[in-house]
């Protein structure tokens, strides 16, 4: 029989997804299960978009422009502009499906194997399944729990680099932590691509959901123009993950044009996400505005439930949805399969994403686990009511 490829044998499975037969198990007994393992909004999208695609008046659907069609771009354009980005216009946009292919494929234009890229962890999990796909190898660097998990120490990065660097990676607000890099970290991160003459990607998909402090986006930083890409995506601001439609944003048009041609190999991103995206931008209603008004309502009733919670360990999230909790236990990824297998408190439980998948060196996550608050506010009080006492009886405590 044929055998698969290392690559595929070696692709590491998502902390946020591979529980999902357990959960499945509890459901088929009749447990409820809340869902904070995904980043899986439950707030409506926006009635624009909805609209458009409801009132789809084409008698065929075909393929759009490789790099996304025209009027999306454009509406791209104008939604920049919306804070302050003014620099950049419709041809250095590339629309794909989703984020995760606006990564795959600028990784894929500015790497070769073996090549490195610098990530301060925990990261997004995927990260490690992009850079594993391309042979590229994650060189991590440690945010920690007690800085609430500010950019790492400048010097201790420059000792990461070699002749194999080829960018540092960023997630702006990051997931899976919640923290929001200042102007300042990122000016040093920034300085620091420049010296080293490497590219700086950043992750911006939580951009308008940033509390009690302001969102510096990459772009708006003329010095880095050269080096810098932004990954964005619609699924997040907009309520609308199942579409799949992200983008790649920079003012490098020799990424741009690397980054179009590899487009080009899987033909277009999706036509119907595109007419409900350009519908959502076009928008004119508070529709952003009082969704991180619920967010941060979210956020606040979160981290007070947390304090009530005995030997855990928390920061307090400045942006994004997701909260890295510390608990007093033996290892993330047991706990969680235990709350799915064996508990329940009033026949309902929780499905939380084990933290070990966040980082390199999956023992730095043993005893983490990420929380998205994408529950409403009465769910969120049932689902730390459950952790809580989980905690009281869970056998393999620390």
């Amino acid at each position: 029989m044929p055998k698969i490829s290392l690559r595929g044998k070696n692709i590491p499975e998502s902390p946020i997804r591979k529980l999902v037969p357990y959960s499945r198990k509890a459901k088929s007994r009749g447990i409820k299960v809340f869902h904070l393992n995904i980043g899986q909004p439950d707030i409506l999208s926006p009635s624009s978009a909805i609209k458009a695609i409801k009132n789809i008046e084409l008698d065929i659907l075909p393929y759009s422009e490789s790099e996304g069609n025209l009027s999306y771009r454009k509406s791209l354009k104008k939604y920049y502009q919306s804070f302050g980005i003014n620099t950049i216009d419709e041809s250095n946009f590339v629309a794909t499906n989703g984020a995760s292919e606006a990564l795959m494929l600028t990784l894929s234009t500015i790497c070769d194997n073996g090549d490195e890229v610098i990530i301060p962890e925990p990261y997004y999990a995927n990260y490690n399944g992009f850079l594993h796909l391309f042979d590229i190898n994650v060189v991590p660097i440690i945010s920690e729990i007690d800085k609430d998990f500010a950019l790492p120490d400048i010097n201790k990065m420059q000792k990461k680099i070699t002749s194999k660097t080829k960018a540092v990676l960023l997630c702006n607000p990051n997931n899976p932590t919640g923290y929001v890099y200042s102007k300042e970290e990122l000016k040093k991160i920034g300085d620091f691509c420049l010296k080293n003459d490497i590219f700086l990607i950043v992750d911006e998909v939580y951009r308008e959901f940033v509390y009690e402090t302001e969102h510096h986006s990459i772009l708006s930083f003329n010095e880095y123009k050269d080096i810098a890409i932004v990954i964005d995506s619609e699924s997040k601001r907009y309520s609308m993950t199942g579409i799949r439609l992200g983008f790649v944003v920079t003012q490098n048009q020799e990424v741009i044009n690397a980054v179009i041609k590899a487009a080009q190999t899987r033909l277009s991103p999706p036509l119907l996400a595109q007419i409900c995206a350009t519908a959502a931008h076009e928008s004119n209603d508070n529709y952003l505005v009082e969704a991180k008004e619920e967010y941060l309502r979210r956020r606040n009733t979160l981290s007070k439930l947390l304090e009530d919670v005995p030997n855990i360990k928390f920061s307090i999230p400045k942006g994004a949805f997701y909260s890295i909790v510390e608990l007093p236990i033996d290892n993330s990824d047991n706990f969680a399969k235990w709350l799915l297998d064996e508990f329940s408190l009033d026949n309902q439980t929780i499905m939380v994403a084990p933290a070990t998948g966040f980082y390199s060196n999956s023992k730095l996550g043993e005893k983490q686990i990420r929380i998205a608050y994408v529950l409403n506010e009465e769910d969120l009080k049932i689902c730390i009511k459950i952790l809580k006492k989980a905690l009281e009886e869970y056998p393999n405590k620390q």
